[in-house]
Order: structure tokens, then C-alpha cells, then sequence
């Protein structure tokens, strides 16, 4: 079987003839106008990108879903970031005014000064009762400071009780126990009457020691840290435990270290 020798593609004449595109043509630049520098006159820019979606008022477009903002971070964050704003922003809610300003009031940027094997630095803060107290003062037995965000919080609450609980082991292995916040000494008095506390609370109104020690905030600087030091009889640091969602475990680490020294 042969076939014709053809050269030539006729269209079919059942199809339209084909529209030309209203799209106008990109030009580009010959690579002799980009050596000299200039761009042909005929060049069309390229369209801008569309803006973004508005991100005012009420919902805001957080990682691709849209979200309400009540003080919540609007910016783009990865999951485990997100989810870690979100409780520090739900703690923050669970704290009295007095308690929320004092987390407000940690000092962010603090970085660690008193580490283990030196000496802790001496201070003079009033206790529960008005009263000037040193560190200094208990110089010659081995000393367990804790520091903690606020009185009346629940994990702090939780953590002067086990305190208290284990009070008794601490008299045993020598040593005394004393609480500071940044809480006033009205707050002190009340939370240790409350709660029945054997041992001193300290007021670090400002956070002046804690800064000085270098105690680091938690939950992205909107929290105090809640740090506890175990000092022996010269008043040299020997361990440092931070916790901040577990602060039962600041009494077992703590009676191990002095059962230890």
C-alpha cells in the first residue's frame, strides 16, 4: 500500500481559527542592552505580587489557619513554638493581678552568675514579718534557697507544701530552708499562715537577687524562674536544680545532695 508524498498540514476546516491571546507579550531584553547597562524601551514590567491578605481587626492568619486574637501571637511560628506561647499565655491568666505583674517584672536577659562551686553572693532582704535578714546569717550549715515565681500560685503552692512536708528531714540533715519571691512581706505573711510554712520567706521586691544570681525566666521571659540552690556550710554552691512545671522534684533532688555532703 502506498501513500502520498505530502509536505504540507492543512488545518481542518471544522475548527475556528485560533484567538489571539489579549494577554500582552513579556519582552526581553537583548544581552547586548543588559552589557550597556539599559533596558529596552519596550520592555514590560513584571506585575506586582498580590498583597497579602489583611491581617487587621479581629482574626489574624497564623501558620496557614485563621485565628482570634486575644493577646494570642499572630506571627507564623512553628507548632511546638505555638503551643508553648499558648500556655505561658493561659498560666498568665491563671495568676492574680499582684502575681501577674511580678511575672512581668523578671528580668528577661538574665543570664547565670552563681553556678556550682562558687560562692553565693550575700544579700539583706526583709521576711515575712518585716525583719532584715542575711544570708550571711546562716553561714556554718548548709543552706537550701529556692527561688519561686509568686506566692499563691498553684505550683508554688504545691512547692512550699512539699517544703513544709519535708521539713523535718531538712532539720535532720542540718540544714535551713528559705523561700524568695518577689512577692511583698504582707503576701509572705499570709501565704506562710496559710499554709502553716515552718521555714523564712524573703521578699526580693524588684528582683534584685534574682537578677544578682542570675535565676532565668521561664516561658519565653514571662515567667520567674523557679531555681533552687543547695549551699553547704561555707556557703559554696553545691548543686543547682530548675524546674519549672515539676516543683515537687526540687525537694528529693535537694535532700540527696545534703544526705551527700
Amino acid at each position: 500500500m502506498a501513500f502520498a508524498a505530502s509536505t504540507a498540514c492543512r488545518p481542518s476546516l471544522l475548527l475556528p481559527p485560533r484567538q489571539r491571546s489579549s494577554r500582552p507579550l513579556l519582552c526581553t531584553p537583548s544581552t547586548a542592552a543588559f552589557r550597556r547597562g539599559a533596558l529596552s524601551a519596550t520592555t514590560t514590567p513584571t506585575p506586582a505580587r498580590a498583597a497579602p491578605p489583611s491581617t487587621t481587626g479581629r482574626n489574624r492568619i497564623v501558620c496557614g489557619k485563621v485565628t482570634t486574637t486575644n493577646n494570642y501571637p499572630s506571627s507564623c511560628r512553628s507548632r511546638r513554638s505555638t503551643m508553648m506561647h499558648a500556655a505561658a499565655w493561659l498560666l498568665l491568666q491563671q495568676l492574680s493581678p499582684a502575681a501577674a505583674r511580678v511575672a512581668r517584672a523578671a528580668d528577661d536577659d538574665s543570664s547565670v552568675q552563681v553556678s556550682k562551686g562558687s560562692a553565693a553572693p550575700n544579700f539583706t532582704l526583709r521576711d515575712q514579718d518585716g525583719r532584715a535578714v542575711s544570708l550571711s546569717k546562716f553561714k556554718g550549715r548548709p543552706v537550701v534557697v529556692y527561688f519561686y515565681p509568686a506566692d499563691e500560685t498553684p505550683g508554688c503552692t504545691k512547692q512550699a507544701c512539699a517544703f513544709r512536708d519535708s521539713y523535718e528531714k531538712f532539720k535532720k540533715a542540718g540544714a535551713e530552708v528559705i523561700g524568695i519571691s518577689g512577692d511583698d512581706a504582707a503576701s509572705h505573711k499570709e501565704f506562710k499562715k496559710k499554709y502553716k510554712l515552718p521555714f523564712t520567706l524573703l521578699s526580693d521586691e524588684g528582683n534584685k537577687v534574682r537578677k544578682e544570681w542570675g535565676v532565668p525566666a521561664d516561658l519565653f521571659g514571662t515567667l520567674p524562674g523557679r531555681q533552687t540552690y543547695v549551699l553547704d556550710k561555707n556557703g559554696v554552691v553545691q548543686y543547682i536544680y530548675n524546674n519549672q512545671f515539676q516543683p515537687e522534684k526540687h525537694i528529693g533532688e535537694t535532700l540527696k545532695i545534703l544526705q551527700s555532703l
